[in-house]
């Protein structure tokens, strides 16, 4: 089978809720997605090689639609949601609203990513294969500086699984494709006070499961950084919360039973895996695919890596005492808007 004989059977499923919030959320939002849809346009397997594009949205104009869908070159479905709804509930809507009788599989990206011009085809190229995998993983990382660099040991490393050659145990919500019945059976689960580690916990499941994640490092693209030191530093602090919520799950999946009081340790087992991510982070410095940091450049994203790292544990000693700040995930957090187009 070809690339575009998988294509002609495949939706892309694209959502804007990191585009949310501010003041002309609408106008921004609009202005991201036309610059995502042109990169896509331009990919050299083409959106129009598509059965499906799908966009959900809680305000796009008429005319940014229209702009959208001429940048697009083909028809584009969009999926009106409310505020209210979270970023992994837009994606579940997203899937819902594509054609079960057209699209065997389903590819997900976000509306605030750059995509490499071969993305989609390198995302698409495993499903040809006569032992292709139900899932496959795209790459994903922040830009390639010192703090991009950095940060993508931190919040986009990939775990090998060691069941099968050329898995990873773990993908990224922006950048990953589903056969159509793997998605239907497991899809996002809803997590009590959870911000963005919905992914993680269906990779874990799927790995329960027995299903591969197969991860292609060439399927590359890149996530943008928050715009400003406050949100950035907004955007830690909720992601170490959101570790006192994973924690049980990757004790449940990684550890032996005897560790299993860990999960109702209060800040203790959310500082361990924290603390563990942290080696992990150092490790994984020049060795994800960006241009490597050397000298005082590579010192500087060190330095980087603990002081972000940092935060992420006041985070999470915050909440495992009870000092639960995000609280409000379907506003407060899901409001969050990093992106100034």
């Amino acid at each position: 089978m070809m690339p575009d004989q998988v294509a002609a059977r495949c939706a892309l499923v694209l959502e804007t809720n990191n585009l949310r919030g501010g003041a002309d959320a609408e106008a921004k939002a609009g202005t991201s997605l036309q610059r995502l849809v042109a990169l896509l346009a331009k990919q050299k397997l083409p959106l129009t090689a598509l059965a499906q594009v799908v966009v959900t949205h809680d305000g796009l104009s008429p005319a940014t639609c229209e702009a959208v869908s001429k940048l697009a070159g083909r028809p584009v479905d969009f999926v009106r949601i409310d505020a209210a709804t979270g970023y992994y509930d837009a994606k579940n809507v997203g899937f819902e609203a594509t054609d079960a009788q057209r699209c065997t599989h389903v590819v997900f990206a976000d509306a605030d990513c750059l995509p490499d011009d071969d993305w989609l085809l390198q995302m698409l190229l495993p499903f040809t294969w006569s032992d292709a995998p139900a899932v496959v993983a795209g790459r994903t990382s922040y830009a390639a500086n010192v703090v991009g660099t950095a940060l993508t040991t931190i919040d986009f490393m990939y775990f090998p699984n060691a069941d099968h050659a050329g898995a990873t145990s773990n993908f990224y919500a922006n950048n990953v494709a589903f056969r159509r019945d793997v998605f239907e059976q497991h899809s996002y689960q809803a997590l009590d006070g959870v911000y963005r580690a919905h992914c993680q916990v269906l990779g874990m499941r799927l790995k329960a499961a027995g299903v591969p994640i197969h991860y292609a490092a060439r399927a590359h693209t890149e996530h943008r950084l928050p715009d400003t030191r406050a949100e950035a530093l907004k955007l830690r602090w909720m992601r170490g919360q959101d570790t006192y919520s994973l924690t049980p799950h990757l004790l449940r999946s990684y550890v032996s039973p005897r560790w299993q009081w860990l999960a109702k340790s209060g800040p203790i087992g959310p500082l361990a895996v924290l603390f563990t991510r942290l080696g992990f982070s150092v490790k994984a410095l020049n060795h994800q695919d960006l241009p490597p940091l050397r000298g005082l450049r590579w010192l500087a994203g060190v330095a980087l890596i603990l002081g972000f790292s940092a935060v992420d544990m006041l985070g999470a000693f915050a909440r495992g005492i009870g000092w639960h700040t995000t609280g409000s995930t379907n506003a407060d957090a899901q409001a969050l808007s990093y992106h100034r187009p």
